[in-house]
């Protein structure tokens, strides 16, 4: 297949070495033309401008850091837009904004180009060992036509529905992700200010429930199906436990700003009469505030959790 292929970096330069190494025709272009000299010299072809790589490919991929290079990739003189042929798919693999992915599937539906947001999660050690997750949105043609060469890039491809989902679900991902960070260093600096050795803490954490479990799968226990009445373990227990960790932390000077917030929404759930349901249904607290009804059956999840397992 004629692939066209912007942006080389960290994630794109690997990627392109697959797809050359699956026999592709490969045209490059880069915002450095360094960053292509490893692809070149691999067989890709450097093409000057995107316009110009548009035109010689049936597939185009875009890997760039957001939605202002992709933007301009786009849409600048020379861009990609002005370059397309009928009937060429666009597929983006940055983490870029679902308004502006909608919007841009539109405007390629005009001039008769079909497009997938896929924005990938892994990091440049997934991206040159391909154990990448790849999530995809768009016309569901469109994406059975490319997920042979998607599995050249990733080894787990999921189709998300209509355009933009993918890039919604890789926001939640990266949102989740680093705030679990900020709370883990949190109380990982009130643990170590209080008197305990990083390395001894560290293996403590892992041996108990939250470092054995997947941490997202956990919603499946109570958050996701809303079964909270058969508590395994008590709000009002939690409240308690987390009152606890943040008078620590008052005691050693440490700022306990998730904790206290956590805090608050456990008290609200309080406030509801709800301490002797499951402690997790504190979370009902955000959910009742957006304005949204999450509720998945649990046999559901169970399927799709054996299914991933497999």
């Amino acid at each position: 297949m004629k692939i066209g292929f912007v942006g080389l970096g960290a994630m794109g330069g690997p990627m392109v070495g697959h797809l050359l190494a699956a026999g592709h025709t490969l045209f490059v272009h880069s915002r450095r033309r360094t960053s292509a000299d490893a692809a070149v010299a691999n067989g890709a072809v450097w093409v000057d401008t995107p316009r110009a790589l548009a035109a010689r490919a049936e597939l185009v991929f875009t890997s760039l850091p957001g939605p202002t290079e992709v933007e301009a990739v786009m849409q600048q003189t020379d861009g990609l837009f002005s370059g397309f042929k009928p009937g060429a798919v666009y597929i983006d693999l940055s983490t870029n904004s679902p308004a502006m992915v909608r919007r841009l599937f539109k405007e390629l539906a005009t001039i008769g180009v079909s497009m997938l947001d896929a924005p990938v999660s892994g990091g440049p050690k997934g991206a040159a060992s391909k154990k990448l997750a790849i999530w995809t949105s768009g016309g569901r043609q469109t994406f059975d036509a490319c997920k042979a060469v998607l599995e050249q890039l990733g080894d787990q491809i999921r189709f998300l529905g209509e355009i933009g989902n993918a890039s919604v679900a890789k926001l939640v991902h990266n949102c989740a992700n680093y705030g679990i960070q900020m709370v883990l260093a949190e109380v990982f600096t009130l643990g170590v200010k209080a008197g305990v050795d990083p390395l001894t803490l560290f293996g403590a954490i892992r041996q108990g429930s939250l470092g054995r479990q997947n941490i997202v799968d956990r919603m499946a226990d109570q958050f996701l199906p809303h079964e909270f009445d058969n508590p395994a373990f008590a709000l009002e227990l939690a409240h308690k436990d987390v009152t606890l960790a943040t008078d620590l932390g008052r005691q050693a000077s440490v700022p306990m700003r998730f904790a206290n917030m956590t805090l608050a929404e456990m008290t609200e759930a309080l406030n509801n009469g709800w301490g002797k349901r499951d402690s997790r249904v504190a979370m009902l607290v955000q959910e009742r505030r957006s304005g949204v009804d999450i509720r998945v059956a649990r046999d559901a999840l169970a399927g799709l959790i054996a299914a991933e397992k497999r």
